[in-house]
């Protein structure tokens, strides 16, 4: 972080040095052991002159300057990145008490009773990790949980007691088994067997969202209708809008806590990148700089077509500069200059990259490149954007230690807040992983495109 000394007898010198962007700072008194003061803010040099140069105007306001002889700072480029830097200072000064300090309340997760006998479901925010592989979530809310809960459970013949069961003949059972919404298993109503299979059914509803289910009445729908039978193909088709209203009670980042794994994009503090985070093993990390230099930013306002859906580098630039290659035949398109569908298609038919500049940018990567002439252009580009997405990928794969409960609480929390909140006031992507573990890195480019464009726009805007 960056730092400058206050002396409260010249606020006006140590202000005027400080940026008017977005930051997150910290004050510091002149005793060691005096607690700092934490925030966030979107104009640093605005925020601290109304805390730190007292105002006739404004008596009650909080006055900090006979306090402060330090003042720290480090520029954010989102409000994502700004909450994610101030937990980790928090939770350095306070520990366990930066959670209640930034109101980041445990996640409601629905949890599945896998180890018990005869399992069942339920509503909690502090799920085991020894069991984390049988709690879904998070939910925006223990409401919203509870609901989603309350409406599978009525797709199964699943139990709703908490009690631990000793099946007996003699068990009077209770309102639910008696409108055969349960098998009963209190007092034998079905056997074991049975029972675990339906519970499997239940686990795997669960881990899909609803699409294990839907698979099964999609093709009972289509095999009746085959048959002609109308009738039961109307049954299954009824079944599947139930199915489906349940699955849309939970959104995409529902997934079991042990496979919870995401990327977010997001803009960055540095002109000409776009910060990577990562989420996996229970922890946030990041950011990495994804550098956009040498790719074709797609221009929201000029009414673009698909030509320009997917970022792409026509050549790709190393990092490092190359004394081999002259000046005016190396291809930049600066982040701020919009580009043209003309200006696209002729840029088509330029000469294919040379193989030293793919070879430099894969090898910075840690990946190996074997380029032909034969190559394309485009597939020499598409894979330097790629390698360069892995690269950052991997820096933020790279193992940090274990990670305590209160981190873990913090930045699910953090990306709980920021994923549910309404899509006009959500900045940045998300991306999940594939069924096999995968990561989309087409559509993270493409992502990465787009944040790029709105960045090109504000910086439009605020000049």
């Amino acid at each position: 972080m960056q730092q400058i000394a206050f002396d409260p007898a010249d606020a006006k010198s140590a202000l005027a040095q400080l940026p008017t962007s977005s930051t997150v700072f910290a004050l510091y008194g002149a005793e060691a052991h005096a607690e700092p003061y934490i925030g966030r803010t979107p104009n640093l040099r605005a925020r601290l002159a109304r805390l730190l140069q007292p105002s006739a105007k404004y008596p009650r306001r909080l006055q900090l300057a006979g306090r402060v002889r330090q003042i720290r700072w480090r520029l954010t480029g989102s409000e994502f990145e700004s909450l994610l830097l101030q937990f980790e200072l928090l939770q350095n000064e306070y520990g366990t008490k930066c959670l209640e300090r930034m109101h980041l309340g445990a996640p409601a997760f629905v949890r599945f009773f896998g180890s018990n006998a005869y399992p069942r479901i339920a509503v909690t925010n502090h799920p085991s990790q020894r069991e984390a592989g049988w709690a879904y979530g998070p939910f925006q809310s223990r409401a919203a949980a509870e609901r989603f809960a309350d409406e599978a459970l009525k797709l199964f013949l699943l139990r709703r007691c908490t009690e631990e069961l000793e099946p007996n003949p003699d068990h009077p059972g209770c309102v639910y088994s008696e409108m055969k919404m349960c098998l009963a298993p209190c007092y034998q109503g079905c056997t074991d067997e049975r029972y675990a299979e339906e519970a499997a059914s239940v686990e795997q509803f669960l881990a899909t969202r609803g699409e294990s289910r839907l698979v099964t009445l999609r093709t009972q729908r289509e095999e009746a209708s085959a048959n002609l039978d109308f009738e039961a193909a109307a049954a299954f088709h009824a079944q599947v809008q139930r199915v489906e209203s349940v699955k849309a009670l939970s959104s995409e980042l529902v997934r079991p806590l042990s496979q919870l794994r995401a990327v977010i994009l997001q803009a960055s503090a540095n002109p000409g990148e776009v910060a990577v985070f990562l989420y996996e093993n229970g922890r946030l990390s990041g950011p990495a700089g994804f550098s956009t230099q040498g790719m074709r930013i797609q221009n929201e306002n000029s009414g673009s077509t698909s030509l320009f859906a997917h970022p792409m580098a026509m050549e790709p630039i190393p990092e490092t500069p190359s004394h081999e290659a002259e000046p005016e035949e190396k291809i930049t398109s600066g982040a701020k200059a919009p580009v043209d569908s003309a200006d696209f298609m002729q840029g088509l038919k330029l000469p294919p990259p040379s193989v030293s500049n793919s070879a430099a940018v894969c090898n910075k990567a840690g990946l190996e490149v074997q380029a032909t002439e034969a190559d394309a252009p485009s597939k020499l580009a598409r894979g330097a954007l790629e390698a360069r997405m892995e690269a950052a990928m991997a820096e933020l794969a790279q193992p940090s230690g274990s990670t305590s409960a209160t981190i873990r609480q913090g930045h699910l929390a953090l990306l709980k807040r920021w994923y549910y909140r309404a899509e006009a006031r959500r900045s940045g992507e998300i991306f999940f992983p594939d069924t096999e573990g995968r990561w989309p890195v087409k559509a993270m480019l493409r992502g990465v495109g787009r944040v790029a464009g709105k960045m090109l726009v504000v910086a439009n805007h605020s000049e």
